[in-house]
């Protein structure tokens, strides 16, 4: 869905604006997420990132992205919440609460690096259980493989 949004958009502006090519740098990246345990951490890395690249001073600055539906009670036509946004409360003010109160602790160095390198390399991010599923489920591989060459004949003489 991410990539036709993409293409047609380019399309649109580069009619537009009379010009070639591409608008964006790199191709559009992505990963499963196991919403238990990580969903909440990935929007909380999504909605810092403008923060961590100096654009706002605080994410409710950033007009783009969710945070101001889930912590301030902003309306949006354009946001479903999830059911992981839902359990945080039993009503609207608990779950903005509890929603602006994930913002209040810094997200952990090591689950960073995890989100990167599973966004990066387009893997699952959870636990191993939910790893080992999702490869059940879809028969691709969504966790490192093996480093190094691969073998090319695996029998004895």
């Amino acid at each position: 869905m991410m990539q036709e949004i993409s293409r047609r958009y380019v399309r649109y502006f580069n009619d537009a604006y009379r010009r070639t090519g591409t608008l964006w740098e790199g191709r559009f990246k992505s990963c499963v997420v196991e919403p238990r345990d990580y969903l909440l951490s990935c929007q909380r890395y999504i909605e810092l990132n403008p923060v961590r690249a100096h654009m706002v001073s605080s994410p409710s600055d950033y007009p783009w992205s969710s945070y101001r539906p889930n912590a301030i009670g902003t309306m949006s036509k354009l946001l479903t919440p999830h059911e992981s946004y839902l359990n945080l409360g039993g009503c609207d003010q608990e779950r903005i609460l509890e929603y602006r109160n994930l913002f209040a602790v810094q997200i952990d160095e090591a689950l960073l690096k995890d989100i990167r390198a599973s966004v990066n390399k387009e893997l699952a991010l959870g636990s191993l259980e939910f790893k080992n599923e999702i490869e059940r489920l879809t028969g691709r591989r969504v966790t490192p493989g093996r480093r190094g060459p691969k073998k090319k004949y695996d029998f004895q003489i």
